[in-house]
């Protein structure tokens, strides 16, 4: 008799190509945030969501607050005290590093789910897939892959988020509550 245990999945948000992959597209699109955890807990058994941004900033509390209360974690890029005023919000390594972090430490999930089309990360995911650690790499704009993945992923570790039905699911529609 085999042990029928539920999913315990991890996602990792590169938030800025999330943003800039949907607000960038022709046309553009917002994503609902609340909808899009929602959707990430339903399909792909995500426990726990890690939502990395740039530095933080003050004027941004409201979403920080929408952020978790929607059952995100927020992860804020950390930066030299001199560069405070050039803020960069590059978190490519911060995700790599809790990610591989994870792993090391021997954290109990069982795979990744990754929300970027930044080819950064290729070897990363290359790596998780021979571990059989890897579950997708949700692309936020079908246009802005990196070629790498295209390369050297299969497709079917890829979905891409402004698919129709995709988008549908997680659009943000200015006349709900």
């Amino acid at each position: 008799m085999t042990e029928n245990k539920e999913m315990n999945n991890r996602a990792f948000i590169d938030g800025q190509n999330l943003r800039l992959g949907t607000t960038s597209a022709e046309p553009a699109w917002t994503i609902d945030l609340k909808r899009f955890r929602v959707f990430l807990a339903e399909r792909y058994k995500v426990k726990q969501a890690y939502y990395f941004m740039g530095a933080y900033d003050p004027k941004n509390q409201d979403l920080y607050k929408a952020l978790q209360n929607y059952g995100y974690v927020v992860i804020f890029r950390e930066h030299a005290s001199a560069s405070l005023s050039h803020k960069k919000g590059n978190v490519d390594t911060d995700i790599v590093f809790e990610i591989m972090r994870e792993i090391a430490d021997q954290e109990d999930f069982d795979k990744v789910i990754l929300v970027s089309g930044d080819g950064d990360y290729w070897r990363m995911v290359d790596y998780l897939i021979k571990k059989e650690k890897f579950e997708k790499l949700l692309v936020p704009n079908t246009s802005k892959l990196s070629s790498l993945y295209k390369k050297r992923t299969a497709d079917t570790y890829r979905v891409y988020l402004d698919e129709k039905a995709v988008k549908n699911k997680i659009l943000y529609k200015k006349n709900q509550k």
